[in-house]
Formats: C-alpha cells, structure tokens, sequence
C-alpha cells in the first residue's frame, strides 16, 4: 500500500518516527510529508533513512513532477501525525501553502488525522469547529488520548500511541490489513491460536462512569458509580481486536489507572456532565460500528447554576433546586442510528419497587429505548456500583431475555461481546 505519513510541527512528532517504522515493517510504501515547523523536531535524514523516500516540504522542490498533485493522487491511504491545531486549522480552511496541506487537498483516498495538543487548545471552540468541518467533509478524524502531555499537564490531547493510529487508520482501507498485520500475540503462538478477535477493524465507542451535573462551582448531583464495568467493555472490545474510544465520565481513581494500560490502550475522551457525555458520544460514534453506554447518565440537572457558591444562611432552610430533564443519549442513538448497520447498546440499573421487579423494569425500558440489546442489573446493597463483579440479564429491544451473564466485570464484558457480535453485518 502506499502511505503518505504527513508530520506537523508539535512535540509528539518524535512518535512520527516510530509509525513509520511500524508501517514499513508491515510492508506499505511510506512517503513521509513533513512541515516546516515538523523538522524542527525531528530531521529530514530520520525520514528519509527509514523511509527510503526523500522528503520534502515546499511545493516547488520538483517543479516538473507536479508532486503536490501527483502525490496525492496516487496514494491509498494519508495519515497525519501529529496533526496540531494550526495543521487541522488550515486544512479546514482548504488553504494550501506547503507540500502537506497542497496534498490533502489532492488526495481522494481516506485521510486520517491523528490530533496532539495541550487540552485548553483541543477544547477551544475554533479547533471543534475545524475537527467537525473536516469530518463532515470525510476526514477522518482520531479522538487524541487522555494523559501526560509536555511538561506536568495532563489530559486530553496527548497523541494516541503509533499502533491504534495504524490499527485505526488502516482499518478505513480494508479491515483485513488490522487483523493479518497489527494484530500481535499477546502471551505466546500457542495463545494466539485461541486468542479470539472478532472485532477486528470495528469502531467501537463506550461511554463509562457517572455524569454529574452542577449546583454551583463547588456541589453537584452524581452518582455511585466508578466506571468500572465500562472500562471493561473497552478493554474487552479493544482486545477483540477493535479500535476503541472509550468517553470517560469522573472514573474513580484506581479505575483511571487501568484506563490507559493493557496491550492495546483506548483512546479516552473525559466528560464531567450528561451534555459533554452526549457531545462527545455523538462525535466519536458518528463513525462506529457499536456504540455501548455504560456511564450512568444523570436524568436531571439544575435548571441554573450560579457562579458563586450558594450560602447557607443562619434560620433559613436552603432554597428549592429546580430541575430540568436531560436528553436520552441513549434513545437518541437507537432511534437516530448514526451511521447505517450501528449496534446501540445500553443499560438499565435498575431496583425493584411496589410497580415491578427489576427484570420489569428493564423490559419496559428495552421497548422504549430502542436500543438493539440491553444489559439490565440490580443496584443498590453493594450490588453493580463500585464492586468487582456484575450479573446482568441481556434483553433484546422487544424486551425478551437473550443472554444471562455473571462473574467478573470483565466476564460480563466478554459475555456481551459474544451478543454484540451475532448482530454486527
């Protein structure tokens, strides 16, 4: 295959480098494109020794080849990493004033763009603007890791290691290339042999944790729970061989930790409220085959939220909190489908009352949901919130029992992927 590996001029481009080992190793044709600013960091002899092909920035390096044309024209595949916000900001405004954003404008084949900034830059309003412009054109765009990034920041905006941009980048070509080059042993060949992957080249978004949802800068409403069975779903979906983006809502602490290891990390989008949950939820699944939510979402938030903190006051009762009603994430998604043949799973934690078990109230919320498969468990007694095991009952969207799972929360993981795979095209 032949690869154009564009390089933009950030930190991570360093592990721009160790893509292209990986992708040479795998057999493609790389041609690396870097800007200006890109070898800053890294030099053109690095590019050009493991790549094999010369490099160059400036349109005019060879005239009579028209290569800001030609090298788009011919490649099967572009990949940008890393893609900062400049890179992402003039490729959305289709300007072309180097050899790199001239060629994104030429290329017909899948483009992927892999973004690596400091948070407060991938936060701003202008770089969501230009990362939802470019998808809507059909740029791929990849949700940036959550973790250190330069100096003692943390957080969202840290490029995703070399094999998930390859993983996923390759997978918009032909998923077979993800399951017969990247996907490695785990433990040994005999392993292997038994390793089971059949996710291989989906896209799949979980969403795990609890929403919350301000009173004022210091109290919000929440929920018990840790995340814990939503990080096991991506981790199991990850090593089924998907390419996982996993929307994180306050995880608690020792969860966090488990988040970003294993052989084959998620990339993590972290929320705080029901309406960050849903933004990002919509934005990654937009290109998913499955989208599972995990997250216990709150169904109220304050109707207002003041910026000060609210005072008690001596003899006086505290004020009422009036509430509004959230959207349905997860009725949106079943009933939206937003892309065709998408498999929308979602939970009911649920308790028994004087109107129904929690099997009935599970039944009644499949039908009305419309999800294609719900995972209905008990809470409360330390059941299902914060604890080490789940046992959940998978309902289909009629309400009809499908499958019982129980043990591990990452047995019930497994357990749901085997559902999740029969309906998968």
């Amino acid at each position: 295959m032949r690869i154009l590996l564009g390089v933009s001029g950030g930190i991570a481009a360093y592990k721009a480098v160790l893509l292209l080992r990986l992708l040479r190793e795998q057999g493609h044709a790389v041609r690396v494109i870097p800007t200006r600013a890109a070898l800053e960091f890294v030099g053109a002899p690095t590019f050009e020794a493991l790549s094999g092909e010369p490099v160059s920035t400036e349109v005019f390096d060879d005239v009579p080849g028209v290569q800001h044309v030609a090298l788009g024209q011919h490649a099967d595949l572009v990949i940008v990493a890393p893609a900062t916000a400049d890179l992402m900001a003039r490729a959305a405004a289709g300007l072309a004033d180097d050899l790199l954003t001239t060629t994104l404008l030429a290329a017909r084949c899948p483009v992927v763009l892999a973004p690596a900034m400091h948070t407060e830059m991938w936060d701003h309003p202008a770089t969501r603007a230009n990362v939802a412009t470019l998808r809507e054109r059909g740029v791929h765009v990849i949700e940036p890791a959550s973790g250190r990034l330069t100096g003692k920041d943390t957080g969202p905006g840290r490029l995703p290691d070399p094999e998930e941009i390859a993983r996923e980048a390759l997978s918009l070509v032909d998923p077979a290339l993800v399951e017969q080059s990247l996907v490695e042993p785990v433990e040994t060949p005999a392993a292997a042999a038994t390793e089971n992957l059949d996710l291989a080249g989906r896209r799949v978004v979980v969403s795990a944790g609890g929403t919350r949802e301000a009173i004022d800068p210091v109290r919000f409403i929440g929920n018990r729970s840790s995340g814990r069975q939503g990080v096991a779903l991506a981790q199991a979906a990850a090593a089924r061989g998907a390419v996982v983006t996993l929307v994180a809502a306050n995880l608690a602490a020792d969860v966090t930790d488990q988040v970003l290891t294993g052989p084959r990390p998620c990339s993590v989008v972290q929320v705080e409220s029901t309406a960050e949950l849903r933004e990002a939820v919509r934005a990654a699944g937009a290109e998913a085959d499955v989208v599972v939510m995990a997250a216990a979402v709150a169904d109220f938030r304050p109707a207002a939220t003041p910026d000060a903190k609210i005072k008690k006051v001596p003899g006086q009762g505290p004020a009422p909190i009036q509430l509004v009603e959230n959207p349905d994430i997860l009725a949106e998604l079943a009933h939206e489908r937003l892309r065709a043949d998408q498999v929308v799973v979602g939970f009911a934690a649920e308790t028994g009352d004087a109107t129904g078990s929690v099997l009935d109230h599970g039944r009644a919320k499949a039908r009305r949901k419309g999800a294609d498969l719900i995972a209905v468990n008990a809470v409360g007694s330390g059941r299902g919130f914060g604890t080490e095991s789940n046992e959940v009952t998978i309902l289909d969207g009629a309400g009809d029992v499908v499958g019982l799972a129980s043990g591990t929360k990452r047995e019930v993981a497994d357990a749901l992927w085997d559902a999740v795979a029969k309906l998968l095209p």
